[in-house]
């Protein structure tokens, strides 16, 4: 099975950053309509399909966070340089002379700027910068930035995908990534016990803010995050940093900040994957969270939760990396176990 590369670098490269999701849902709602029994947007947002199973006794949830990490624009100066608010952690360093995209009337190249390196003090070289240390040069003064730019619209990274050996590499991987996993296992999947809702939701990236909602809604039986995670599979780190390394399988989460993942569905997950000869890895990652927490504590009865996660590279940087039979391991995954839920016992022992 080779994954379908082409979609994969529509959905990373499509704008979409918490609160401004508009162009990514649309090019979801376009693909994976054909695919399911229903789809709905909620008020939040969220894009929430279902496919049904042999029973409607109990329901499935699957979240992919479709939002990336963005910015915001608040301040236009005399100039014309263009200040701005994150949406999303970011890792200032790799900000430096980056281009990006401001969304305004319509859609404007700029540079993230900062001050020159040969004109810093010896102290200043030596410290890691900040994201209020940048501003955003549109090459154009102030009155032609404000015919297209206005505060409060949304910016993202200007990074098309491209294939690196057994990688591919672009900003948004996370989570557009889990986005095409999400979407890529409802069109294989065919027969499933009980009712599959999979849900690309939005505002992760600020708190988990459209899986809690969607949840609420759904009440699920049974849940699945889908997001990265770290590799950290590098030179100077040491084994126990890692998290998880490329080429090595999917992830299956054992904990994160917001969530420890239900035993039993720990469990099953390990047992779906061995009996199906696909390649994993265990997860713990010890700070950050994902969706995973919304769907596990956010219906009416709590559901047995659990996540997928694809080792990602350069996390919250301007270029993320994935490794394609890594994706192609998690699709495998989340299907067989969709399609086995009524296979297990899940009383608690």
């Amino acid at each position: 099975m080779a994954i379908n590369v082409k979609l994969l670098k529509k959905i990373c490269e499509a704008p979409g950053v918490p609160g401004y999701e508009q162009r990514i849902r649309r090019m979801i709602i376009d693909e994976v309509t054909p695919l399911v029994d229903e789809c709905h947007v909620d008020n939040m947002g969220n894009i929430i399909t279902i496919k049904k199973g042999k029973s409607s006794d109990k329901r499935a949830m699957v979240a992919a966070h479709m939002d990336e990490i963005g910015f915001m624009v608040t301040h236009i100066d005399d100039k014309g340089f263009v200040r701005f608010t994150t949406l999303g952690g970011f890792d200032p360093k790799t900000l430096t002379a980056q281009r990006v995209i401001i969304h305004g009337k319509k859609d404007v190249i700029g540079v993230m700027g900062t001050k020159p390196i040969h004109v810093m003090s010896a102290e200043e070289r030596t410290k890691m910068p900040k994201t209020t240390d940048f501003y955003i040069d549109l090459g154009m003064e102030k009155k032609d930035v404000e015919k297209v730019v206005s505060i409060g619209d949304p910016i993202t990274r200007e990074r098309e995908l491209i294939e690196m050996g057994d990688c591919v590499n672009c900003k948004s991987i996370d989570n557009r990534v889990s986005v095409f996993v999400l979407i890529e296992t409802l069109r294989k999947i065919k027969t499933t016990p009980f009712d599959v809702y999979g849900v690309f939701t939005v505002q992760e990236e600020v708190g988990i803010r459209g899986a809690n909602v969607a949840a609420h809604t759904i009440n699920p039986d049974f849940g699945f995050g889908l997001d990265t995670t770290i590799a950290f599979d590098l030179p100077g780190a040491q084994p126990h940093e890692k998290v998880t390394s490329l080429g090595h399988g999917t992830a299956i989460k054992l904990m994160d900040a917001s969530a420890i993942c239900d035993y039993r569905m720990v469990d099953y997950m390990k047992k779906t994957a061995d009996k199906n000869k696909i390649k994993w890895q265990p997860e713990v990652l010890t700070a950050g969270g994902t969706d995973t927490a919304g769907v596990q504590r956010m219906g009416k009865n709590g559901s047995i939760s659990g996540a997928i996660s694809i080792p990602t590279r350069h996390l919250h940087q301007v270029i993320e990396m994935a490794h394609k039979k890594d994706i192609e391991s998690s699709i495998k995954l989340l299907g067989k176990c969709l399609e086995s839920l009524d296979t297990y016992d899940w009383e608690h022992k």
